[in-house]
């Protein structure tokens, strides 16, 4: 079991109800190294850092990171088309060489601002393609030497990464992606290591678990078997009515701001397009509360991504709920809530024993 916290990487304070001031840090490699540590002191094995163009660069806050803690594993979320393949394959086993082994990447494939960047794949059949060879093609820089390649969208003659990733050639950077459609899950399925969900349904999690392991087997997967991954906000309190009172209001405070309304609008922006995303922010109109404590509320006030849907409770709630998940066959859980540090501390220090309290009794 791996237990990662989110670290948001924006310049702009305020991110999901965070109370950090510019005055105090936020946006500087100070407050972000602050939130690692504090990751790292509280039971974390480290976090995903956000990503996307008009944000900081990830790779470089990942590294920066790294090179300022001891433990703390950086998830660094990386895009095809703003990284050539032989590249970022290269730059990330340098960096795992350097940390001893404590990268992870997330492949991400969802629209950015591409044109900004000099991307102008958007089709989804080619975007997904593209994503394929490009996860193919790290994967063999890592783990194989004088790799000749040729694929529609990616190419290399004879090429070898120096350093290794850190215990080549057995191991190298854990490979996380995410997608709800079609040619997401075949990506998935043939070259990921962990399939990344959001926060969906017990029911609707297990299905796509089942077609994924199906589609496994039918693209004949060459790896390790894949492993899957929740992502998501988890809002925990002292007890279950203090946690439901304050998840309605921070909901009522979000609903207050600009730009508030249905999902998939400019709140959301192209993520609106997605199929996952869609697929969660659907949920509210199924109810508010799904399964014991999973609130869809969030999502009608324009929550993205994780911000979505939430776990609300107590601790013994939020834990009871996420075993339900881990008996679905979920090792990999990235949870956050705002402000960031309090929660590191609150969900480090009263939730994560329950988790691994309850992998022991298992």
């Amino acid at each position: 079991m791996s237990y990662l916290w989110y670290i948001p990487n924006q310049i702009e304070p305020g991110h999901r109800g965070d109370d950090t001031s510019e005055r105090e840090g936020w946006g500087t490699l100070d407050h972000s190294t602050d939130l690692a540590r504090t990751a790292e002191d509280h039971g974390w094995e480290g976090a995903l850092l956000g990503t996307g163009w008009g944000r900081p660069d990830t790779f470089t806050l990942g590294a920066a990171l790294a090179a300022r803690t001891t433990t703390f594993k950086p998830l660094i979320a990386v895009r095809p088309g703003y990284w050539q393949p032989a590249h970022f394959a290269s730059s990330a086993a340098t960096l795992d060489h350097l940390s001893g082994g404590r990268v992870l990447v997330n492949i991400v494939s969802g629209l950015d601002n591409l044109a900004a960047y000099g991307d102008y794949t958007t089709d989804p059949a080619n975007r997904y393609e593209r994503t394929r060879e490009f996860v193919q093609l790290v994967r063999r820089l890592w783990t194989e030497e004088h790799v000749t390649y040729k694929g529609e969208h990616f190419a290399v003659d004879g090429s070898t990464v120096l350093p290794h990733p850190d215990g080549y050639p057995d191991r190298h950077p854990t490979l996380y992606f995410g997608g709800a459609s079609e040619p997401a899950e075949r990506v998935s399925a043939a070259e990921a290591d962990v399939q990344l969900f959001w926060g969906e349904p017990l029911e609707g999690l297990a299905g796509r678990i089942e077609r994924l392991n199906k589609l496994a087997a039918r693209v004949e997967r060459r790896h390790k078997p894949l492993e899957f991954g929740l992502r998501i906000t988890t809002l925990v309190r002292d007890t279950t009515e203090e946690a439901w009172r304050d998840a309605e209001a921070k909901v009522a405070v979000m609903a207050r701001k600009p730009g508030a309304g249905r999902p998939g609008d400019a709140a959301v922006g192209n993520r609106g397009t997605a199929v996952g995303q869609r697929r969660l922010l659907e949920l509210a109109e199924r109810g508010e509360v799904l399964d014991s404590c999973l609130y869809t509320t969030p999502g009608t006030v324009g929550g993205g991504g994780a911000g979505t849907t939430w776990l609300v409770g107590s601790a013994d709630d939020v834990a009871q709920a996420l075993q339900r998940y881990r008996e679905l066959g979920i090792s990999h859980f990235i949870l956050s809530d705002t402000p960031y540090k309090r929660e590191i501390i609150r969900v480090g220090d009263e939730l994560l024993p329950k988790l691994r309290a309850q992998e022991g009794t298992r």
